[in-house]
């Protein structure tokens, strides 16, 4: 079989490619409906090719000193990109990684197979049910980058969802989150309300284009019971090829407004991205 070539499946979210890189030997993207989800390297696991997964590599990278071992729960799978980032920069983690879509998971585990002693288990079914039967206090980290098509489901952004994921957090955990929206970002500042209610630090990275309303892309949002570094986290994010702003304290609350915390029944999804929003970057 020629690894190289690219594979197509229709799985539970829609026509699934994974296409090499002909710039990198043993590299792929990961589409969904044309829509591009998850790039990984095999070779370099600590390449993080797109710049929401950066940022949340920096955040990773700051929350605990440099190559301590952590439990991390991420829901969300994708082609395993930050699994495997944390399975390379911080070995002996245990991580429990949560994908509604098993055909996807099918095919990454067949041509995308994770190293031997990774210590990354993968679980087939819905993010917030797996959530909700999880232990108190399992986890130091829990990464959310759920997408149904290219937006967030309604049931992961809503407080009864933040409350679940702070229960299964330590009490020195941390939250991060992947949160696509644009101007007048009713759904990024509902979602920061949302966990104010819950997490008593947060700390919100993105592109500057962004936050000026210029376009559609990416937030990485950071929510713990303890102070985050955020200093540590903005000059990696302003020293990054693609560089972010880290917004906290009187900035963010103010960003915030008069947005609310989101009620199960009224919980809605991130907004439909607009044609292009979404490129490799």
């Amino acid at each position: 079989m020629n690894e190289s070539i690219p594979v197509t499946r229709v799985t539970d979210q829609g026509t699934v490619k994974l296409m090499p890189d002909i710039d990198r030997e043993r590299a792929w993207l990961l589409t969904v409906d044309g829509a591009p989800q998850s790039y990984v390297d095999l070779d370099e696991p600590t390449h993080l090719e797109f710049e929401y997964a950066r940022r949340l590599g920096h955040a990773l990278d700051v929350l605990a000193e440099p190559g301590r071992a952590l439990d991390v729960l991420h829901l969300g799978g994708g082609a395993l990109t930050l699994p495997r980032y944390v399975a390379a920069t911080r070995p002996g983690s245990r991580q429990d990684v949560v994908e509604a879509d098993r055909g996807l998971a099918q095919l990454v585990a067949e041509r995308l197979p994770l190293p031997d002693g990774a210590g990354i288990a993968l679980h087939h079914a819905d993010a917030r049910a797996w959530l909700e039967g999880a232990a108190d206090g399992c986890a130091d980290v829990l990464v959310a980058d759920v997408f149904g098509g290219s937006r967030v489901p309604a049931h992961l952004a809503s407080l009864g969802y933040a409350r679940e994921a702070a229960r299964v957090l330590r009490g020195d955990g941390v939250y991060l989150a992947n949160l696509p929206d644009a101007a007048p970002f009713a759904f990024l500042r509902s979602q920061l309300a949302t966990f104010a209610e819950v997490f008593a630090e947060l700390a919100l990275i993105a592109e500057p284009g962004v936050l000026r309303g210029r376009r559609f892309g990416n937030a990485v949002l950071v929510a713990a019971r303890r102070p985050v570094d955020t200093a540590a986290l903005a000059r990696r994010t302003a020293a990054d090829a693609f560089p972010a702003r880290v917004e906290h304290g009187a900035a963010l609350r103010d960003f915030i407004g008069d947005a609310r915390p989101v009620r199960d029944e009224d919980a809605v999804p991130s907004p439909e991205p607009p044609d292009g929003a979404f490129g490799i970057g």
